[in-house]
């Protein structure tokens, strides 16, 4: 059993990248991306791609027109491969049974579908897309009712962060395959094999494989969640969180990862993934662990409603006909993925409370801004974008950093306090800026977990 035509059914944050850096390492492998919109298989075709993900734009560039192709001929791209990679949304349920928690599986259900439809021969089909653990069991199903060929399901879930993908595909810090069959795990390891050490390369059953993603994931948006927790226990007793963080980080044990207290966690996969655990623990009657592990999204809405509430208290409890400037619109640096980002939640409580606000992030557009807050609409006048740090912050009461982009560690904050009422507030809910400058240009400075 060997991969020589890749196809991945999905053109997203995990499989555009993937699979390019797949097709630039494996140039002996056929790889093709496919998906049902047509405007963003345009934009994966053009100069302009559609996923700002640092060293993504060259690595397609490389590989693409080569052995890299994107396409909307998803039957075509299905009848000649042989491994399949499903990297398609699974959002959670809006009804039903388990709505609001459970991941909604339609187009996982979907493309297994055409997978059985379309196949020809012997298919590898792996799971990319983050999955509750046992859907490999339904993929399985479908597959054997819908076709007469034969496939074997992988689990190969990802570990890359927003920002860092192209980092963490390149040189990973491990590669799970779980699987039944021995060969079509085998043939799957050889892939990353081509430029991944093979002892960062575990395989397990599929069952195991499908578990440890949420795993990870519910791991990682804990630690964020406790670290905030402790940060608002620190500014009520005059501790400092960085301190905090550094004796903590400091034990073996415990590691200094996610450990940098903010305004919280956002993006598409901690709050979905961690609302399909409840589920999960709550179906398999467990309800003091789906507790455990529901107060973990608590917190982090606590933390972000508690930081939205302190910008009205410290501008004397009304922002109604205040101007207030917004740095970093993405759920973090080095993305332009808006998905669940703490600055929506930020927006929405003081546009309802009555104050103007005016967005600055380097990679999100005015009209995503305006997209993704449509939903007040009696409030988008009040609503605007800028497109530098000073024009965003000429006339307000107070500026708020909520995306840890690397330039807004140099903001030259002497100019900007030229621009700003006197005595602005800054408020520093990543702890990213140079708080001496800010001081220093006689602005007032609100730090979080300090």
């Amino acid at each position: 059993m060997k991969i020589q035509n890749i196809t991945c059914i999905g053109a997203g944050y995990v499989g555009g990248p993937t699979m390019s850096v797949i097709a630039d390492r494996c140039p002996h492998i056929r790889v093709t991306v496919v998906d049902m919109n047509a405007e963003r298989i345009a934009a994966w075709n053009s100069d302009h791609i559609p996923i700002f993900e640092p060293g993504l734009d060259a690595v397609v560039k490389r590989a693409r027109g080569e052995n890299l192709f994107f396409s909307t001929d998803i039957d075509a791209a299905i009848k000649s491969a042989d491994c399949i990679f499903m990297s398609v949304n699974t959002p959670t349920k809006t009804e039903g049974e388990g709505a609001g928690r459970a991941a909604d599986l339609k187009y996982i259900i979907a493309c297994a579908e055409q997978i059985a439809r379309s196949a020809q021969d012997h298919t590898i089909v792996v799971e990319k897309s983050t999955l509750p653990v046992r859907t490999a069991e339904k993929i399985k199903e479908i597959l054997a009712k819908n076709s007469k060929q034969s496939f074997d399901v992988l689990s190969n879930p990802e570990f890359l962060a927003e920002g860092t993908a192209i980092k963490d595909l390149e040189n990973p810090d491990r590669v799970l395959i779980g699987g039944e069959n021995p060969e079509a795990i085998a043939a799957l390891f050889e892939v990353y094999a081509q430029w991944v050490a093979k002892e960062k390369i575990i395989t397990t059953n599929v069952w195991s494989a499908e578990m440890a993603k949420l795993a990870a994931n519910a791991m990682l948006a804990q630690r964020v969640s406790s670290i905030n927790s402790l940060s608002a226990f620190c500014e009520a007793t005059e501790a400092d969180i960085d301190e905090v963080a550094k004796v903590l980080g400091s034990d073996s044990r415990i590691g200094s990862k996610f450990l940098k207290a903010g305004i919280g966690f956002g993006g598409s996969c901690f709050k979905k993934d961690i609302l399909n655990l409840v589920y999960l623990c709550e179906h398999h009657g467990l309800p003091e662990v789906a507790a455990y592990w529901e107060q973990v999204l608590v917190m982090n809405d606590w933390q972000k409603k508690r930081i939205a509430q302190l910008v009205i208290k410290k501008l004397g409890g009304q922002v109604k006909g205040k101007k207030i400037a917004v740095l970093g619109f993405a759920f973090k640096k080095d993305t332009n993925d808006t998905r669940e980002a703490p600055a929506i939640l930020v927006c929405e409580t003081l546009l309802q409370a009555g104050a103007e606000v005016v967005v600055f992030d380097p990679k999100v557009s005015a009209q995503k801004v305006q997209a993704d807050l449509s939903y007040l609409s009696t409030h988008q006048s009040h609503l605007k974008s800028a497109n530098t740090v000073n024009d965003a912050c000429v006339g307000v009461d107070a500026v708020i950093v909520l995306t840890e982009w690397d330039q807004f560690k140099m903001i030259d904050w002497a100019s900007v306090a030229t621009q700003t009422k006197k005595s602005a507030w800054i408020f520093d809910a990543r702890n990213c800026t140079n708080h001496a400058a800010i001081r220093a240009a006689g602005l007032n400075l609100w730090v979080v977990g300090k």
